[in-house]
């Protein structure tokens, strides 16, 4: 080796080394590293930001706006209604789970999947009564196994298909990967489904199986010709039930009628007082085709991106002791007071007249763009992660068809992937489904800054000859073994990478080291570098190989050492059902 290279080894030894240990912040670690690398005059200074501009960086940037455009839009949500059924055997929840966690992840980002199909999941396990820690990890595994089915699945796979591009002149495709993803994916999930869960802890002091708490108060209008018009407010109630929400009355001509209003037919503009949590709220109003006050100047939910935001009253706020009629709140900022939590106390009058109290939580509706503006207005603190996006389910086939058009554009070769994608976020910003306050929060800016940082760091890997001698090493380590041999062992090694590191960072990577290896045996790149793909996004053993294994440890009350017991049979059958499907649908 040369001095350059055993330079260029011993840095990304330690890049690797501070990754595993995740004390530092990885994308701070890859950034500091790029820049090492350009003072070390491992990469020019005019080539450090290129990855920036990348169009892998930009398609992983998009497809995460995508994604929550059309759950913004209420388009996932059609599905997700007709997956969760507390009731059903917990074999067959499972299963259905799964696989809707793998399907949704086929065309959005599979950590926008979990992170809606996980509330769903925590739902259903306390209706239930039974433990969530038995079906949010294989929800969990489910998503990623599905995101290897199409480009945009999982970030690895832009990864692939644009080092596709540079190294052999063209990337993959959107449905290159289905092949063999379809068929992992397959076996995966029915392995989880039916094995893999009995392997799991049943804990019973999970997330999932806490008592209700921040419950508010709040009231939706009945609109003309919705499904909720002309019905008993008692006929509401088992719709009420499946959305863990409790009707408590019907205001008319602003006065709250007497009881719980359970015989009253209910009439346009009537308000059903109502009481649950943010989402909870949310949902029922959508599902029953409930309006809020003021919807008229938003269009309804049919107008610009709207959040729910909760916010504790202070003493010295300008609210308390007022009303939001006093203050005008909604005719001034255009934002509606929904609903009040006064520390789980009900109260029969008009939330907007209801005089507010210090230590008050407040659930106030508005646009994106104007909610914070709004709450330093009023003096509240907003609570952190207290926002709630309201669904604008009447926009579902648009976005649906917005979407169909950009993967279209892509796959007819009319224009890139990125430039579609691209189309389809001012289409949904046209649409509101997006605001402008929360467009770049979307993005995951810390993979951004690290793949951004890694594509310049693995280049200079590749031209100082680096990814060559590791190819070598792994050529020479399996002289006179079978092409498939090879690969399999490359992939074993991939996967193992994966578990410990980001599986953008492995990909990065592998990917050089798989083409390298393929060129250097006379065999197809294709096949390998579709290798890499599949074993980088496959990290089952622990929860910081992939980041769906991260969100659930929590809700899951999951330990460290729980991912390998269903996990490691998984990463095998993996490895053993993926080489077959490669070699068939990739000879080499």
């Amino acid at each position: 080796m040369t001095t350059d290279q055993i330079l260029l080894f011993s840095l990304f030894a330690i890049l690797f080394g501070l990754l595993v240990w995740g004390r530092i912040r990885y994308d701070l670690v890859a950034f500091s590293a790029l820049l090492l690398a350009v003072l070390l005059g491992f990469v020019e200074a005019k080539a450090a930001f290129e990855g920036f501009g990348h169009p892998a960086v930009v398609i992983i940037a998009l497809v995460l706006i995508v994604s929550r455009g059309l759950i913004n839009s209420g388009a996932v949500e059609l599905i997700a209604r007709f997956v969760v059924q507390p009731d059903r055997p917990l074999s067959t929840h499972i299963s259905i789970m799964a696989f809707a966690g793998a399907a949704l992840s086929a065309v959005i980002n599979n950590v926008a999947a979990l992170a809606l199909l996980m509330t769903l999941d925590m739902d259903a396990a306390r209706k239930a009564k039974r433990a969530v820690s038995v079906t949010l990890m294989p929800l969990s595994f489910g998503t990623i196994l599905g995101g290897m089915i199409t480009l945009i699945g999982t970030p690895p796979n832009i990864v692939i298909a644009q080092y596709r591009a540079d190294a052999l002149g063209s990337p993959f495709s959107m449905f290159d990967f289905a092949p063999v993803g379809l068929v992992v994916a397959a076996v995966g999930i029915a392995y989880v489904a039916l094995i893999g869960w009995r392997l799991l802890p049943k804990r019973e002091d999970t997330a999932s199986l806490d008592s209700d708490a921040g419950l508010y108060v709040a009231e939706a209008r009945v609109k003309e010709g919705s499904k909720s018009e002309g019905l008993l407010v008692r006929d509401l109630y088992p719709l009420a039930n499946d959305n863990d929400i409790a009707v408590l009355g019907l205001v008319r001509s602003g006065k709250r009628m007497a009881g719980f209003s359970r015989t009253q037919e209910t009439r346009k503009g009537d308000f059903l007082v109502l009481e649950g949590d943010p989402k909870a709220i949310e949902a029922f109003m959508g599902a029953a085709e409930l309006d809020f006050a003021g919807s008229e100047k938003h269009g309804g939910l049919r107008g610009q991106s709207l959040s729910l935001i909760e916010a504790i009253v202070p003493e010295d706020s300008r609210i308390a002791g007022r009303t939001s009629m006093d203050l005008r709140l909604l005719y001034r900022h255009g934002v509606t007071l929904l609903g009040v939590s006064r520390q789980g106390k009900r109260f029969r009058d008009r939330v907007r007249r209801l005089p507010i109290k210090p230590g008050d939580v407040l659930l106030l509706l508005g646009p994106d763009d104007r909610m914070d503006t709004v709450c330093q207005w009023l003096g509240v603190f907003p609570i952190a992660d207290g926002r709630t996006d309201v669904i604008q389910r009447g926009k579902a086939l648009a976005a649906i068809g917005a979407f169909a058009v950009a993967i279209a554009l892509a796959v007819l070769g009319i224009t890139s992937l990125s430039i579609g994608l691209g189309l389809c976020v001012i289409a949904y910003v046209a649409m509101g489904l997006i605001g402008g306050s929360d467009f770049y929060a979307l993005i995951e800016w810390k993979v951004i800054v690290l793949l951004a940082s890694l594509i310049p760091l693995s280049a200079a890997l590749e031209n100082s000859g680096g990814t060559g001698l590791i190819a070598d090493f792994i050529v020479n380590s399996t002289n006179g073994l079978p092409a498939w041999v090879i690969l399999t062992v490359l992939m074993v090694v991939t996967m193992t990478l994966s578990d410990f590191l980001n599986n953008v960072a492995t990909a990065l990577i592998a990917a050089p080291i798989g083409v390298s290896v393929a060129q250097s045996i006379g065999a197809n790149p294709d096949a390998f570098l579709m290798g890499v793909a599949v074993a980088a996004s496959c990290a089952f053993l622990t929860p910081i190989g992939h980041k769906n294994n991260t969100i659930i440890m929590g809700p899951g009350n999951y330990h460290f050492g729980d991912y390998w017991r269903m996990g490691l049979i998984l990463e095998v059958i993996v490895i053993a059902v993926a080489v077959p499907a490669l070699l068939y649908f990739w000879p080499l």
